[in-house]
C-alpha cells in the first residue's frame, strides 16, 4: 500500500516530505515554521521577503 498523503489547495501533508510535517505546497517550508515565526512576532511582509515562494494565501493557509 502507498504512503498516504494529503494536500489540500495549500498545504500537503507527505510522509517522503519533510518527515511528514505539513508543508505550503511544493515547498519545503513548514507550517510549524511559519506559525513559530508569526508568534515570534515576525510580519507577513518579512516571512514574503524571507520566502520568495510563500504567498499570503499560503500565510492565510497556515494559520487557518
Amino acid at each position: 500500500m502507498p504512503p498516504l498523503t494529503m494536500t489540500t489547495n495549500r498545504i500537503e501533508i507527505d510522509p517522503n516530505v519533510m518527515m511528514g510535517k505539513p508543508v505550503i505546497r511544493g515547498t519545503r517550508i513548514k507550517v510549524e515554521l511559519l506559525l513559530r515565526k508569526l508568534a515570534e512576532g515576525t510580519t507577513e511582509d518579512e516571512l514574503l521577503d524571507a520566502y520568495p515562494r510563500l504567498t499570503r494565501e499560503d500565510i492565510s493557509a497556515a494559520i487557518a
